[in-house]
């Protein structure tokens, strides 16, 4: 009897392609196979960080998708990339299944979905293929994300995620009270980061939802009681260092130098894979850091700031800039 065959489906950004990894191998490890599927673009860069022992991957099949847009435009333009993933995806999955089950591959049972990807969510459910959706972060902040179509109905917020009152709120009992100017899809200065399609997909969430028969979270319940009454929680995953789908090689000189300090002293920094900051916000968060005393690990992407975003990068990999 063949493995039932499970398709995972990520958003194509760092953050959303880990933990669906780390779900993957857990997966494989009881008995499923498990076909990754990230676009075009992502594909490429996760084949080129991988170590050399590709095996590891421990019997994940790696596939692609176009995401729509050309090789040579900005994928750092988060509405531009959003808006050609929720256009062109769906389509692009679907003849995916064809082509693998053409090509003698078992059939597909079910999809787990990445919510942020759940525009392609109706598409698979037409191929009578089940599915799961998955919440890469905070079961707080999918409570957020699922509450924003009431929020707007209330007069809380505006359509495109501006906040029309200055107020507190309490999305369910046990959960903390939150700003309305200071919700999961702003800045930290009250105004929706400027991606109107990204917010367009946040407030579809919930419908998105119905397609699934179960939603999942990478946290547990511990941490964020009163925010579960319909998630499965099933984090924090972690894969004991197998390969999770770094768009980057990692830049490992740093290990020595945490091995040469205790336990929880480290201050780790990082602002995933498409933050672009300006060279003054840069020498700022340098020197408040050092302003700290405290030793501090921080992740720096070639194109980490706007100058060398625009000129572009020659470097493969994530540098690490430690601080004792």
């Amino acid at each position: 009897m063949s493995k039932a065959h499970v398709i995972m489906l990520p958003f194509p950004a760092q953050g959303h392609v880990t933990p669906l990894m780390e779900l993957s191998h857990r997966l494989v490890d009881h008995g499923f196979e498990v076909t990754f599927v990230n676009t075009e673009m992502h594909h490429a860069r996760v084949l080129r960080a991988l170590p050399a022992a590709a095996a590891v991957l421990g019997g994940i099949h790696l596939a692609s998708i176009p995401d729509g847009l050309a090789n040579d435009e900005d994928r750092s333009d988060v509405n531009k990339l959003t808006d050609s993933c929720r256009r062109h995806m769906p389509g692009n999955l679907e003849r995916l299944v064809a082509e693998m089950e053409a090509a003698g591959r078992p059939k597909v049972r079910w999809l787990v979905g990445d919510l942020t990807a759940g525009f392609c969510f109706e598409a698979v459910k037409k191929l009578g293929i089940r599915v799961a959706s998955l919440w890469p972060a905070s079961a707080a902040c999918l409570a957020a994300m699922l509450n924003i179509p009431k929020l707007i109905d209330e007069g809380l917020f505006g359509d495109h995620g501006w906040p029309e009152r200055d107020e507190t709120l309490q999305l369910g009992p046990g959960m903390p009270p939150l700003q309305t100017s200071l919700m999961p899809w702003m800045d930290k200065t009250g105004v929706p980061i400027a991606h109107p399609a990204l917010f367009e997909v946040f407030s579809r969430i919930n419908k998105f939802n119905e397609f699934a028969e179960v939603v999942v979270c990478n946290s547990f319940h511990e941490a964020e009681t009163g925010a579960f009454p319909d998630i499965l929680a099933i984090g924090p995953l972690f894969a004991d260092r197998k390969p999770v789908g770094h768009l980057l090689p990692e830049d490992e000189r740093c290990i020595k130098w945490l091995d040469g300090h205790p336990d929880r002293s480290v201050v780790y920094v990082a602002f995933g894979s498409m933050a672009i900051f300006d060279p003054r916000e840069l020498e700022e968060l340098a020197d408040g850091l050092e302003l700290t005393g405290r030793p501090f690990l921080w992740v720096v992407r070639p194109d980490f700031t706007l100058a060398s975003a625009r000129r572009g990068s020659t470097s493969s990999g994530n540098a690490s800039l430690a601080r004792a």
